[in-house]
């Protein structure tokens, strides 16, 4: 089982919004066959926030959409053995997120589910770095959102 943390000071998702998330998330956990108790944490915040998380973590002075901090490495849980994995954190700019779904011709739904996958599976691990890689964490996004249910119009 996951659990989920959602921080949301500025109100810019509603009830309905994180529990499709918390549901997506859930499904991603079970559909790439976790099944170690763990928690994440996800946060919605503004362009103004993002930016300088991004400034003073990744030394990148820009707004972007999603930033994952993972809390593993290729140890074993170091806090105990007993306690649920912490998987890590994900930020989400809904402002972002909003723009770049009219940008890409879809739902903001979609667009904010893309995104809440997109850092998960940051935090268990994939990145697109290398052109393999980016292909692989491509092909899941897809193969999830699709097996999920969430389409572009959603």
């Amino acid at each position: 089982m996951i659990t989920i943390d959602f921080m949301d000071d500025g109100n810019f998702t509603d009830e309905t919004q994180r529990g499709e998330i918390e549901s997506l998330i859930s499904f991603a956990y079970g559909h790439l066959n976790e099944t170690d108790d763990a928690e994440i944490s996800v946060s919605f915040v503004d362009e103004e926030e993002i930016q300088e998380i991004n400034r003073n973590y990744r030394e990148k002075d820009a707004v972007t959409d999603v930033i994952s901090f993972a809390m593993e490495d290729e140890d074993d849980n170091v806090i105990h053995e007993d306690a649920p994995r912490m998987l890590g954190d994900i930020i989400i700019c809904t402002d972002r997120a909003k723009s770049q779904a009219e940008e890409y011709g879809h739902s903001y739904k979609r667009e904010l589910m893309f995104l809440t996958l997109h850092g998960f599976l940051h935090l268990l691990g994939y990145d697109h770095m290398e052109a393999d890689e980016e292909k692989e964490m491509n092909r899941l996004q897809d193969e999830i959102l699709d097996a999920f249910g969430v389409t572009r119009e959603d």
